[in-house]
């Protein structure tokens, strides 16, 4: 027989021992409505996230430079570029307004970041969104290379019906070489191995294998053993010129093959295209490339050897141009840009030091969040913490990234009329580079 009694008392709803306290929505001291600039297309995820915070939106599909970049950067809080705009050190000069850069991609080496650091501004970037869809071209590009799809695609198209199966080859049982074993190389392992390949790798760091991969001590090791080598490094003085001649024609394997999806600088063209015309590879593909268009057009005419090559597959950089990469990189971007903005918080820059604090609660009604952003000098935290003085300190953050440092505190008992004294005192310091404070 049931107990009702119990029964009833087990069907009501208990409460939570533990209450999230509802953080605080803070808004800027001495700062005018918050006005963002997109350019180059960003995803409408990244505008939608900025309109739904209140902010001012411009948004443009194409890049700007000189002038009318210039003009439309002075006003603007946050600018949101891709791979095209350049954020020269004479551009950021311009830029009075300025808190923080959003890279919609990977690479951040369209910008200035030491200018930009210098100047205050965070700069943030996706460097992880589009892995997959990278990944996946690879393996596209590795089967298009082995078949020469390319080569009997742009046949047919001319008419010419060239069934063929002579050096055409599966991928399974072969090995791939990959150079640089991060995000992209490490899944591209996982999806190789499933195809049945064999994976070895290289890379500065000494970094867990996934599946059956395994490293190599050098690159002119794996570049010996390699049939299909790829590409998957960052763009440093180490990556510079890294493939040339001496590393096609002495190392790689005769009728091996040439994958390039990192970034322009890595491969040294006139050697790319002396191994295919040589045979000595059999083919290739390139998405990036030293010098690129600034728009979409009849625009690429810088490397005319390489459109004579036979089994080359060129692309216009669109490794991660894809609309789950596009959407997932406009999310991070977007979400980092906004609590930068509300919160102060840098995890995720690539000049500054990266550092949060936990919310403010909405129960705090006279605390108020500053953000002193300063070189780093002797002396500083001591004069801030002087100001500070005559409030109570409830949590403070800070670290430096060479001659950048950044503070960020939570001063309570700091009422709206000692906020424009407390605003002041503090850009007063003669470390300041730029200071802001929410509350």
């Amino acid at each position: 027989m049931v107990n009702q009694e119990a029964n009833g008392s087990n069907s009501r709803t208990r409460s939570s021992s533990f209450t999230q306290p509802k953080p605080k929505l803070l808004r800027p001291f001495n700062t005018a409505e918050v006005k963002i600039l997109l350019l180059e297309n960003v995803n409408v995820t990244a505008v939608e996230a900025f309109k739904k915070q209140g902010y001012q939106v411009e948004t443009y599909a194409k890049s700007l430079d000189g002038q009318e970049l210039i003009d439309k950067i002075k006003d603007v809080h946050i600018i949101g570029i891709r791979s095209k705009t350049k954020l020269t050190k004479a551009v950021l000069g311009e830029a009075k307004n300025l808190l923080a850069i959003g890279c919609f991609c990977i690479g951040t080496n369209q910008v200035d970041l030491k200018t930009a650091a210098d100047k205050g501004i965070a700069v943030f970037n996706s460097p992880f969104s589009n892995s997959r869809s990278v990944a996946e071209l690879v393996i596209a590009e590795l089967v298009a290379l082995a078949r020469q799809l390319g080569d009997r695609n742009t046949e047919m198209h001319q008419g010419n019906w060239n069934k063929v199966s002579k050096n055409c080859y599966e991928i399974r049982h072969k090995v791939l070489g990959i150079v640089g074993y991060g995000h992209i190389g490490s899944q591209l392992s996982v999806l190789a191995e499933a195809m049945g390949m064999t994976v070895y790798f290289y890379d500065v760091l000494q970094i867990m294998p996934l599946g059956q991969a395994q490293p190599v001590e050098s690159l002119e090791e794996l570049l010996a053993i390699s049939d299909f080598v790829t590409l998957h490094v960052p763009e440093t003085e180490d990556t510079k010129n890294m493939i040339g001649e001496r590393e096609i024609m002495k190392y790689m394997k005769k009728g091996s093959y040439l994958l390039n999806n990192a970034r322009g600088s890595v491969v040294q063209i006139p050697a790319l295209v002396k191994g295919l015309e040589s045979g000595h590879l059999a083919g290739a593909a390139i998405d990036v490339y030293p010098k690129e268009p600034a728009s979409n057009g009849p625009h690429f005419s810088d490397y005319p050897d390489l459109l004579k090559t036979k089994n080359l597959i060129l692309t216009p950089h669109i490794g991660g141009s894809t609309e789950e990469a596009q959407r997932m990189i406009g999310i991070e971007v977007s979400s980092a840009l906004t609590k930068f903005i509300n919160e102060g918080a840098t995890i995720g820059a690539v000049n500054f030091p990266e550092i949060d604090l936990r919310a403010i609660s909405q129960d705090d009604k006279d605390t108020v969040r500053v953000l002193y952003i300063h070189r780093n000098i002797p002396g500083v935290l001591r004069a801030i913490n002087e100001i500070f003085a005559d409030h109570n300190v409830d949590k403070q953050y800070s670290d430096s990234k060479g001659e950048i440092a950044y503070v960020m505190a939570d001063i309570s008992k700091v009422t709206p009329e000692h906020l424009e004294t407390l605003y002041n005192a503090i850009v007063a310091t003669p470390a300041n580079i730029k200071t802001r404070v929410l509350y």
